[in-house]
């Protein structure tokens, strides 16, 4: 038998990224005793009751099998009618995803070619480039920094004839920043008038504090948009997103749903159709406590944009790259991310504090001392 090497056979698309930084951290999480965990960016209040009864129903009462690839009818409907209430677009149909990762692959799979160029905000969601180049788009990416603001004449500069899509989010991970609605019209427009498809990612849509929510939808009619369950009603490992845009667009996609994840979990949507009853105010309110209990203890000692929204601080480092900053806070048995995860610059680190206030003031204090350390 002759010798091989089992890694010679690894597809070459899957060597054009590394393995997220993020799990790396919470395998360093798992090797500490009492960490002061603020690298986590899921809620940290439960599932509603009535959510979990609507699983355990759906369960019980034998709805276990595979659903339809687009999803179940009822939550479909009703994700629908609320779509249309809000938007009135004459084209616009919706499908249930498996979470809204499964969202971003398939509207990569679904519009990107090899060799077409997609615009990325930079600092950005860690699945953005890896997505883009497991199916050989080519990532251009947009500089936002210092203020993470949307500079159009940027975008404009950006385009050229083989730009076929941007990614917008809003509230914005890793940096919590909500764009104004002057820069969400501008971007929206822009892509209409330039024929490019805009795919809004808005997990975090229900955590915007200040100001109303803005969504390049309400502008641009043929913008494809992604939401879901899992930091609203804190199911994240529920998988259950939804997708709506174009019907032309959404059928491609339930069509490669049927070949890749097939459907999403047909108890966990039950329970999805139940949490769209549920009022969550009361969580986006304590989640705008929180930003603002972290922001009071650290504003005299970062450098930092103030977010509007999800549950994100992205501070400056006050000394050293974002990762040797972040590798000194675990020394102190603080946990979080490095900016460097979410950009092409190390210069920053993210704060989830989606986290008990005892936690947050923990991470507070050993954020002061180590702002103080001598550069």
């Amino acid at each position: 038998m002759s010798e091989h090497n089992p890694a010679n056979w690894i597809a070459e698309r899957t060597k054009t990224f590394d393995s997220s930084g993020i799990r790396k951290v919470f395998d360093l999480a798992a090797k500490l005793k009492n960490p002061v965990n603020l690298s986590i960016g899921q809620p940290d209040f439960d599932v509603p009751a009535s959510v979990k009864a609507a699983c355990k129903e759906a369960i019980d009462s034998g709805r276990n099998a595979y659903s339809p690839s687009q999803g179940i009818g009822p939550l479909r409907e009703k994700l629908r009618e609320q779509i249309q209430g809000r938007f009135g677009h004459a084209d616009r149909d919706v499908f249930i995803s498996s979470g809204t990762s499964g969202g971003l692959t398939l509207t990569m799979l679904s519009l990107v070619n090899p060799g077409d160029e997609v615009i990325i905000f930079d600092p950005y969601f860690v699945m953005y480039l890896p997505l883009v180049k497991l199916v050989g788009g080519i990532p251009v990416l947009i500089d936002t920094y210092p203020e993470f603001r949307i500079d159009l004449d940027q975008v404009r500069s950006a385009i050229t004839a083989r730009t076929k899509l941007i990614i917008f989010n809003s509230p914005a991970n890793p940096t919590g920043v909500t764009p104004s609605r002057e820069e969400v019209v501008g971007l929206a427009n822009l892509a209409a008038e330039r024929g490019i498809a805009l795919l809004s990612d808005e997990i975090y849509s229900q955590f915007v504090y200040e100001d109303e929510f803005h969504t390049p939808a309400d502008i641009n009619a043929d913008t494809i948009v992604i939401d879901g369950f899992s930091k609203s009603h804190a199911m994240t490992g529920w998988r259950v997103g939804w997708v709506h845009g174009p019907s032309a667009v959404i059928q491609t996609m339930i069509k490669l749903q049927q070949f890749s994840f097939v459907c999403a979990p047909q108890p966990a949507q039950w329970a999805g159709l139940a949490a769209l009853d549920v009022e969550m105010s009361t969580h986006r309110a304590d989640y705008q406590a929180k930003r603002d209990r972290v922001i009071q203890g650290l504003q005299n000692h970062y450098e930092f944009t103030q977010p509007g929204g999800a549950f994100y601080l992205f501070p400056k480092s006050p000394w050293g790259s974002g990762t040797e900053f972040v590798t000194q806070a675990i020394e102190h048995d603080l946990l979080m991310i490095p900016g460097g995860i979410f950009s092409q610059h190390d210069t920053h680190f993210r704060i989830s504090y989606a986290a008990p206030d005892e936690t947050l003031d923990r991470g507070i204090e050993i954020l002061r001392q180590l702002a103080e350390r001598p550069k």
